[in-house]
This record gives C-alpha cells, sequence and structure tokens, in this order.
C-alpha cells in the first residue's frame, strides 16, 4: 500500500497530513509543506490543486526539506500515487521531430545528458516502451520534470510540457 507524509514544518516538524490515495486539493489543510516522507510507492506530487503545475516524483525515502524534491517553493496542494507496470524492464524511443520523425534513439537506461548522448538539444516525440519515466528540462536530472508512463507521446504537449526542452531523464523505480 502506497503512503505519504506531508508535514508543514523542515526535517518533519510540525503539522503533518498522511495519505495512502490521491488526494486533488489538501492546501487548505497544510498551507505550506517544508518535508515530505515516502514510506511507500511512488508519488507524484503537484504544487497546484488537481495535479496542476510544477510536479515532483518522490519515490521511497525521507526529503527533510523542499530542495531535496528540487521544489522551487513550500508549496504543495495534491499528490498522486502511480502503479510501475512492466516490472524491472525500461525502455524508451526518442525523436528529434514531432509524430515520432526524423532521427530516432533508443534508450534503456538513465541519461544525465541528453546533448552528450545522443546530440539532440531537443525531443519533440517519445514512445515510452516500457516502465516510466521522467524528463527534465536541465542536465544532471534538475529543473522542471514530466513524468511519462507507457505510451505514445507525439509532441510535448501529451507529456504536459510547452517545449520540447528535455536535456536529462531517468527511469522511475521503487
Amino acid at each position: 500500500l502506497s503512503k505519504i507524509t506531508f508535514y508543514e514544518g523542515k526535517n518533519f516538524q510540525g503539522c503533518h497530513y498522511e495519505f495512502d490515495r490521491d488526494c486533488l486539493d489538501f492546501h487548505i489543510d497544510l498551507s505550506h509543506c517544508n518535508s515530505i516522507r515516502v514510506e511507500n510507492g511512488v508519488w507524484v506530487i503537484y504544487e497546484q490543486p488537481n495535479f496542476a503545475g510544477n510536479m515532483y516524483v518522490l519515490t521511497h525515502g525521507e526529503y527533510p526539506e523542499y530542495h531535496c524534491w528540487m521544489g522551487q517553493n513550500d508549496r504543495v496542494s495534491s499528490c498522486k500515487s502511480i502503479q510501475l507496470t512492466g516490472g524491472d524492464k525500461y525502455q524508451i524511443q526518442l525523436f528529434e521531430k514531432g509524430d515520432f520523425s526524423g532521427q530516432m534513439h533508443e534508450s534503456a537506461e538513465d541519461c544525465p545528458s541528453v546533448m552528450e548522448k545522443f546530440h539532440l538539444p531537443e525531443i519533440h516525440s517519445c514512445k515510452v516502451l516500457d516502465g516510466a519515466w521522467i524528463f527534465y528540462e536541465h542536465p544532471n536530472f534538475r529543473g522542471k520534470q514530466h513524468f511519462l508512463e507507457r505510451g505514445e507521446y507525439s509532441k510535448p504537449t501529451e507529456w504536459g510540457a510547452a517545449t520540447p526542452l528535455v536535456q536529462s531523464f531517468r527511469h522511475v523505480a521503487e
């Protein structure tokens, strides 16, 4: 069973709320969040209610302050539990142009620099063949995140991005 606890203060102090299922809006009960403990499962947390705004993917572990999950502030308003499928297999295809055209690159491992490894300045479409992945807007798994489950994404807006800027990516494991 998935379980996540949000704390008002840093280092798991102060008022806290625990969830074992998705929650569309808890910012009224918890006006700010400075630490999180993920006891089980994989969670996507969002700055805004209704799974909107910046997202952060968190796996089992402790996050004593918002910088630890790469948060830009102490605002978290909704969360979603992710059920990973596909076991230990991970495979993604990246395309230099939209609608799965142009040069295609395939990967089964994390990539800290898309430019270094594939010489791609941007990713315009992709297919997640196995596992779940996180795209990051900067190298070394930094910046805005986008969570991708198994499926086809013919353009960046389909994975929630405004631009095709993807500079690193990694697979999600519990």
